[in-house]
């Protein structure tokens, strides 16, 4: 599918970490692009893999930005699993690795976390989990070995933080993976469950929708499975000699996310 122009795009899935912040600073053009968006009246999702936090979480760091948007705004892998949880096992009882964000969003769906009681788990949903504990990991292989569904938020490898590259949720995926020789279904970015929830929300489709993002192996091979325009920004972890050399091309590149707001804003002028 050809990529849409820029003026077509009414629509948009923004990836968070590496686009609109690294860590606690806030990238160039952040508060640029919201209101770039607002003005023209394209709808947005920031759509993040990172488990760590709830929706609710991203909303308190977008103020502490100076930044506001709803909650319907926002989609996190977190969300999006529990989302899928809930339709395609709503009885699934689930044992957590991740941070408290993760299992907030499974009982809002209504879904049973049974840490305390692992025996009972049908389920094991990973997620990045900065308190990993080799007695996490131990109990969640003897589950996925026992029989339980193995189900990863997301696949990131590394995160970008304001230090610099550190492991993300997809080296504690790669341990269980090849501890108990399952492999994970993923919920999060590259699969399109999560660009399809984001749709729907939006009632965008492929024909109106971009993806903004900083990962090819994620955000940008995620978009072009959901058959959407992609946009990849520099900010974040791949560089543009990385860009340039792999197979997974972005339909546009930019430096930052204020780049793509001042080109939304001059194709629509």
């Amino acid at each position: 599918m050809r990529p849409i122009p820029l003026a077509a795009i009414r629509h948009l899935i923004v990836d968070m970490d590496g686009v609109l912040w690294r860590g606690s600073q806030a990238l160039p053009g952040m508060s640029r692009f919201f209101e770039t968006a607002r003005s023209l009246g394209i709808r947005f999702i920031l759509a993040t893999n990172n488990a760590s936090k709830s929706g609710a979480e991203y909303l308190a760091k977008l103020r502490g930005f100076g930044v506001s948007v709803t909650l319907d705004e926002v989609l996190t892998s977190p969300q999006a699993t529990a989302a899928y949880l809930a339709r395609h096992a709503p009885e699934a009882r689930v044992f957590v690795i991740g941070e408290p964000g993760l299992a907030a969003e499974l009982r809002a769906k209504g879904l049973q976390v049974v840490n305390e009681q692992p025996e009972q788990a049908t389920h094991v949903v990973v997620g990045w989990d900065r308190a990993l504990t080799y007695d996490k990991l131990a109990e969640a292989c003897l589950l996925i070995r026992r029989g339980a569904a193995f189900i990863g938020t997301n696949p990131d490898v590394t995160y970008p933080s304001e230090r610099g590259i550190v492991p993300g949720n997809g080296a504690t995926l790669a341990a269980l993976r090849v501890s108990t020789g399952v492999e994970p279904l993923i919920i999060g970015k590259p699969q399109p469950e999560m660009m399809r929830q984001a749709m729907a929300r939006m009632g965008g489709s492929p024909e109106n929708t971009a993806v903004v993002g900083d990962r090819l192996d994620t955000d940008i091979l995620g978009g072009q499975n959901a058959g959407l325009t992609t946009i990849l920004v520099l900010t974040g972890v791949t560089s543009l000699d990385e860009a340039r050399d792999s197979a997974i091309r972005p339909d546009y590149i930019f430096q930052d996310i204020g780049a793509v707001a001042d080109a939304l804003q001059q194709a629509n002028t």
